[in-house]
């Protein structure tokens, strides 16, 4: 497919050194004549820069539509955006029942309950952004072939359509912490800076898995068992040490290098004075922003380099 570039009728022969005396224009190869008259592919992937300038000139379309898939989610459920609430609530409840009251893994932990908690909430912000993303493509069809956008935007949005969920789980959480016992202190300002190393690592991972199920049709029913997997790896409703000490020494630092246990563990040590610094991993904050240096970019261009082929088929 091609577009039109600037010209609107045939140049001359005298006046373009492009065709030559005495050649016909119908005789010139496709490629040559789409390029004698500025035409190019349509569709065609832009560079890197030229596309991140895309991206970032439709950022209001991203907000918005972020915001509007916010409004709509429980549009239709009486209780409406309580659910926003209710849901991650209702799985700690389920964590703590099974967990810490019939395996017992609340004994040992300082103010159990906001422990538990945090850890769901985390979890869950990049566990349900990945899953969005996985689906934005495929589940966006219609609306990736009847506008030209950098296809980054879908991705993106419901990453940061999660975010405001997160937001507002975590004025939620700060309460819950309050309220068990855990004073405010000045930690509490590290609270953004985890939530933005978070959200970069979280945004290129739903950009990769956003590639991968735009080729790959059944990776959105293969994804919800890899987080559910991935969750019980994370420390969500334990202290790691129950599975590191046991382990060999390299599956101890796989686990605790761990993205998702990375983040919780540092989202805990900000609200809970009650975590000691011992407990993080060995250079966590250099772990946290490695994970969303290079999945966040590394997503991102990964994306990026299939642009073309997005609702293609």
């Amino acid at each position: 497919m091609i577009h039109s570039g600037i010209r609107t009728s045939p140049p001359s022969s005298t006046a373009d050194p492009g065709v030559g005396p005495g050649i016909d224009e119908d005789d010139l190869p496709p490629g040559d004549l789409a390029a004698l008259y500025g035409l190019g592919v349509s569709g065609a992937r832009p560079g890197l820069l030229d596309y991140t300038r895309q991206v970032w000139s439709r950022r209001h379309f991203v907000t918005a539509y972020a915001t509007a898939r916010l409004t709509s989610m429980y549009a239709n459920a009486r209780l409406g955006q309580l659910w926003q609430l209710m849901t991650p609530l209702l799985n700690a409840g389920v964590y703590y029942l099974m967990f810490g009251v019939l395996m017992g893994t609340r004994h040992g932990v300082t103010h159990f309950i906001p422990y538990l908690c945090t850890g769901v909430f985390v979890y869950t912000f990049t566990q349900s952004a990945v899953l969005a993303g996985t689906r934005s493509i495929q589940g966006n069809l219609s609306l990736i072939r009847a506008l030209h956008f950098p296809r980054a935007c879908l991705p993106i949005a419901l990453t940061l359509n999660q975010l405001q969920q997160t937001l507002f789980s975590t004025g939620v959480l700060a309460v819950i912490v309050l309220a068990f016992g855990e004073p405010l202190t000045a930690r509490w300002l590290l609270v953004p800076v985890v939530l933005l190393a978070q959200t970069l690592f979280t945004m290129g991972l739903a950009l990769a898995m956003a590639r991968v199920g735009a080729r790959f049709t059944d990776a959105a029913q293969l994804v919800p068992f890899v987080t559910r997997t991935w969750l019980y790896f994370s420390g969500v409703f334990y202290e790691l040490t129950m599975l590191t000490k046991h382990a060999p020494a390299w599956a101890g630092a796989l686990l605790e290098a761990n993205p998702a246990h990375v983040f919780i563990a540092l989202m805990r040590y900000a609200l809970m004075r009650s975590v000691p610094t011992s407990s993080l991993p060995p250079h966590v904050w250099a772990l946290a922003f490695g994970w969303a240096l290079v999945v966040g970019v590394g997503g991102y261009v990964w994306f990026w380099k299939a642009e073309e082929a997005y609702g293609r088929g």
